[in-house]
């Protein structure tokens, strides 16, 4: 087996085979490491990596595994973890110079789950400073580019993740979603993202109070997002807005004829570029194929479904970080700090109102979804922004229509206002540049299977997606 065939090997089929002992971890981390390494230059997904402790990990579960110890449920697959949560004794950055000598002081629960289970750390995948962009750049650590297509971003803000994901240089990644931080970059990259429920998996405080913000799996199939999922969710004595119990997903789902599927293409808020459009409907004819009734619906929404939950990212998390623009605004990007200043700017009027527009989006969000099955649309109205595209300077266009550079091309941020809803981004093609294009699974309010199910059921009709050379970026 050629090494491109380990580096994009599932990890639900990695595992079996190191329980099979038709695989050594160690084997399957060095092909990891020798890709991450030709890649470095012209993807930069990650920022530090931890390449010699991963080895003598993969090596002690390779022993594990001849011994036929017991082994965790991620024991020897490397496991890509966003540069944002922290890892006891080892350096965290979130993407910014402020950051950069920082060592964490404690390990964040979810990854205090990854490393029990097994998983490896071998590498911090790359944000947007502080995770506050639909791209993934930085002062810091430079560009991160799409795989696919170098001259186009992987997202963000998890765009390192999706990016290792596309690059075969992480089997698993974890990501983190506030306004369309997962999805955006499964969508662009052309991989599996999954943004749980408010509260279904722990976070660090104090953005785990915050209803916005999710942390989730990123895969390249359905399957090993499940894996992953399941080993990051769960409550935590640290996080109070943890969910009891703890909600353990299957990974055998029944077929989904006869369910009523829900779509619209636009929320009734976003301009869609004609080529995800085309390619949201080439998905949708799967799902019709598979037995299910389609049709259109009208939400109601409008543009201020994304001018209110802008202002609620302005006025929490904006604010946040605008504490930093005294002593440190001058070491912040463009961007990160244009955000810090509209934040400090944020009344609390504007926070209030973006909760009755919450309010009067489930109103017709609720009802619509007690009597179909699902809702999808596209996860992005515009395949991909460039790779050092800056909010602050540049015009977002589709359809030679003006968008919002921050969240105009992106079609997430609704279900982050939309927060009990579990959302899985899956790929529905590609664009003539050669990026991928996503659609979104939402489903009712902490109905985490109904979204596997119909994603399980896509994945199989569509063939995966990275289980030929041929599906594969040409890197």
């Amino acid at each position: 087996m050629s090494d491109l065939d380990l580096c994009y090997m599932p990890a639900s089929e990695a595992l079996k085979r190191f329980k099979a002992r038709k695989l050594s971890p160690v084997e399957l981390m060095e092909a990891v490491i020798r890709r991450a390494e030709a890649t470095r230059e012209t993807v930069n997904a990650f920022t530090n990596t931890h390449f010699d402790e991963a080895m003598g990990l993969a090596r002690k579960a390779e022993a594990k595994y001849a011994k036929g110890k017991k082994t965790g449920a991620l024991a020897g697959l490397p496991v890509g973890i966003k540069d944002e949560s922290y890892i006891k004794g080892k350096p965290t950055t979130g993407g910014s110079l402020i950051m950069k000598d920082y060592i964490a002081e404690h390990t964040s629960t979810m990854n205090e789950r990854i490393i029990q289970a097994g998983g490896i750390v071998h590498a911090r995948t790359a944000t947007p400073e502080f995770s506050c962009a639909g791209f993934t750049w930085s002062r810091l650590w430079g560009v991160t580019r799409n795989p696919w297509n170098t001259k186009f971003t992987p997202g963000g803000s998890s765009g390192g993740a999706g990016a290792s994901l596309a690059a075969g240089t992480s089997p698993i990644a974890t990501g983190s979603d506030i306004g369309g931080s997962i999805r955006i970059p499964a969508s662009t990259c052309g991989v599996v993202g999954y943004k749980p429920p408010y509260g279904r998996n722990p976070d660090d405080p104090p953005f785990n109070l915050d209803f916005y913000c999710h942390t989730g799996p990123l895969a390249r199939t359905v399957e090993d997002a499940i894996l992953l999922q399941n080993v990051m969710t769960g409550p935590s004595p640290l996080d109070i807005a943890s969910l009891r119990p703890k909600l353990t997903l299957p990974t055998k789902f029944r077929p989904i004829k006869g369910w009523k599927i829900a779509y619209s293409m636009t929320l009734g808020a976003f301009e869609v570029d004609p080529e995800v459009v085309k390619n949201t409907r080439k998905a949708l004819d799967v799902f019709r194929s598979l037995g299910a009734e389609v049709e259109e619906v009208d939400l109601g929404w409008g543009p201020g479904v994304l001018e209110a939950g802008q202002a609620y990212l302005q006025h929490l998390f904006g604010a946040f970080l605008s504490k930093m623009l005294p002593e440190h605004g001058d070491q912040m990007t463009s961007y990160a700090r244009r955000f810090a200043e509209e934040g400090a700017r944020s009344k609390a009027t504007d926070f209030v109102n973006s909760l009755e527009v919450a309010g009067r989006m489930y109103l017709t969000l609720g009802p619509l979804l007690e009597k179909y099955n699902v809702l999808i649309c596209p996860t992005t109205a515009l395949p991909a922004v460039s790779a050092d595209f800056d909010q602050t300077k540049e015009e977002v266009k589709i359809n030679g229509k003006v968008v919002d550079p921050m969240l105009g091309w992106v079609m997430t941020t609704p279900f982050n206002t939309m927060s009990r809803c579990p959302v899985l981004s899956l790929p529905s093609g590609h664009a003539r540049s050669g990026v991928p294009t996503g659609i979104q699974i939402i489903g009712r309010t902490y109905c985490d299977e109904d979204v596997f199910r119909a994603g399980m059921a896509y994945e199989k009709a569509v063939g995966g997606w990275y289980g030929e050379k041929a599906k594969r970026p040409k890197l």
